[in-house]
């Protein structure tokens, strides 16, 4: 039983960061597909406005996704996907990139400034986020959870905006992959150590009880 639901954790975990990530590898793909060999302002601009809107249609698919398939959308899948068209829309419709670049600069400033304020108010809004993902951890932890995001939020947000200044559009694509995924699962593992020390369960206890069964059984 144990062995099934970690499982299906697992399973879950990979599929959650599958429907994160997804529509941003359709929309890198999409435009290098169609980036021009030669430098173009107009085959790049129609580069970006057919990575745009495919990158509209996999954030829809990926909210579908994980409807019928995890059985749930988080409230930040539903923000990301609602700026992700809105803010695509734009894109199109103007001709000009910048409007899905601030997208992530709008989402990560929202979240960012959302959880600090709540922490300064004594409620920690990552585990209405989270839907409590994290088994057994205290309030004290999901408190400093929510500083430590809020935190890190506001830092990508900064980011974003540097390297939307300072990159041109394929290199601010490219960065979205191999800066910001890798900082993200980075500062995941660094929060570890805190929630274990704040009662995080990583089925020790389950193990415990097993052990404690089986010893009964040999008496």
């Amino acid at each position: 039983m144990n062995e099934t639901t970690e499982t299906k954790k697992q399973g879950s975990g990979w599929l959650n960061v599958a429907v994160d990530y997804g529509p941003l590898l359709v929309f890198l793909g999409v435009y290098r597909w169609n980036a021009p060999a030669e430098p173009s302002a107009a085959s790049e601009l129609l580069a970006i406005i057919y990575g745009t809107g495919a990158f509209m249609v996999a954030a829809v698919a990926a909210l579908l996704f994980s409807k019928f398939r995890l059985g749930k959308i988080s409230p930040m899948l539903w923000l990301s996907t609602a700026l992700i068209v809105g803010f695509g829309a734009l894109t199109i419709f103007f001709g000009d990139p910048v409007f899905v670049q601030l997208k992530p600069t709008i989402i990560y400033a929202f979240f960012g400034v959302a959880l600090l304020v709540g922490f300064f108010k004594g409620k920690a809004l990552l585990k209405i986020l989270l839907e409590a993902a994290f088994e057994g951890l205290s309030e004290e932890g999901w408190l400093k959870l929510s500083r430590n995001w809020g935190v890190f939020f506001l830092l990508l947000a900064g980011l974003n905006e540097g390297l939307r200044a300072y990159l041109d559009f394929e290199g601010w694509l490219w960065a979205k992959l191999w800066v910001f995924l890798p900082l993200t699962f980075l500062f995941t593992f660094t929060q570890l150590p805190m929630l274990l020390k704040h009662g995080l369960d990583v089925g020790q206890d389950e193990e415990d009880k097993g052990d404690k069964k089986e010893s009964a059984k040999g008496e």
